[in-house]
């Protein structure tokens, strides 16, 4: 089968990147394959982070694209358009993350969907931060598609909601495999500037508002001084909040901060380290980050939002509060400690997890619910 796979790739950085780096490498060991890439994502006064770019520090698959689409750039959408459609494949697949995305992927997919079939992976319908024109852009995106692919049932919600006939199948999200074997404990801890013999908790991944860094250090403040707090990902907008929170922290001696984009093979250090990884997140769909503890097998705990409850309670892997709130956060955290064969089961049913998220699996559904488009 030749498959198109229309998206973010090497040079461009992140979790997106990666995952469809690992979609393209499991689907060319039995496919013809290709990568079509954006030539430019976002304007860069769009841009919230440093970079969209791999550095030559960052470890990334170079995979092969035709760099085409241009978000802003009406052209370039039809030569994108153009060039897939000369290539001549049997399937598309179009990740789709933000509505911004909606009129440029959205335009491609439109058109091709009329030579062949069309398959998007959906990370959000609608984002967690909010914009007018977020349903009119992913309305437009969505009916392009022949079906879709999502990764927790919160988004499957969103589809239908502005899509009542959408075809759609829910699949996990696979586990990243690619940040290496996990280090001894006390190696981490040294490398990290730990002290030893303390209750690791990480908060990993980039810091954008919804995910609830702030309501972390609010409830780090209360907790005794046996924890300690790691905090390591790239801001996404001024870290001067958290800053002032951790200042004003009686414990701040115990927090050590890492605000910058964490490469793919320094990942293993942070969660070498933990003892349990917290997403407090306000709102949520589904989280890479998830994926990247169940391979370190370091349980966690989180709000119930969005898709994470179904991922954490449902699979037994670890804590889900009741509540968005600094006293809930603390809560779960003070009773993870507590039971200590509570670490062991939620390690023993990461185990588990390990070998349901292959990537493997995760392409052999797609291609299985494409046969039935």
């Amino acid at each position: 089968m030749r498959i198109a796979i229309l998206s973010c790739f090497y040079p461009y950085r992140g979790g997106i990147a990666q995952f469809n780096a690992a979609i393209y490498q499991e689907l060319g060991k039995a496919h013809d394959v290709a990568a079509f890439n954006f030539k430019r994502q976002y304007p860069g006064f769009l841009f919230p982070g440093k970079t969209q770019y791999v550095t030559p520090e960052d470890e990334a698959f170079p995979v092969p694209s035709q760099a085409l689409l241009d978000s802003v750039n009406p052209l370039s959408w039809l030569r994108t358009a153009r060039t897939i459609e000369a290539w001549n494949p049997d399937l598309v697949i179009v990740r789709y993350w933000m509505p911004f995305f909606g009129p440029s992927l959205g335009y491609v997919t439109r058109r091709l969907r009329k030579r062949c079939k069309v398959i998007s992976i959906l990370d959000n319908v609608i984002p967690h931060e909010r914009r007018f024109f977020d349903k009119p852009f992913s309305k437009y995106f969505l009916r392009g598609s022949s079906g879709s692919i999502v990764m927790c049932s919160e988004v499957a919600s969103d589809l239908r909601a502005l899509q009542p006939d959408a075809r759609c199948r829910i699949l996990p999200h696979p586990l990243y495999s690619h940040f290496g074997e996990k280090l001894p404990r006390e190696e981490a801890e040294r490398m990290l500037g730990l002290r030893p013999g303390k209750k690791n908790l990480l908060f990993f991944g980039l810091i954008r508002e919804y995910k609830g860094l702030d309501i972390l250090l609010e409830a780090f403040r209360d907790l005794g001084d046996d924890y300690q707090l790691v905090v390591a990902g790239e801001p996404y907008g001024s870290f001067a909040k958290y800053q002032a929170l951790v200042d004003a922290c009686p414990g701040k001696d115990r927090i050590r901060l890492f605000p910058e984009y964490i490469r793919d093979s320094e990942v293993k250090k942070y969660f070498s380290a933990a003892d349990v990884t917290v997403l407090p997140y306000r709102s949520a769909t589904q989280s890479g980050i998830s994926s990247v503890s169940y391979h370190f097998e370091v349980p966690m705990i989180t709000t119930g939002v969005g898709g994470l409850r179904e991922a954490v309670e449902g699979a037994g892997t670890g804590l889900v509060a009741e509540e968005v709130s600094p006293a809930a956060v603390k809560r779960e955290i003070e009773r993870y400690f507590a039971d200590p064969q509570l670490r062991a089961r939620c390690v023993e049913n990461i185990r588990k997890e390990k070998e349901r998220l292959s990537w493997n699996r995760f392409c052999r559904e797609l291609l299985g619910f494409a046969d039935t488009l």
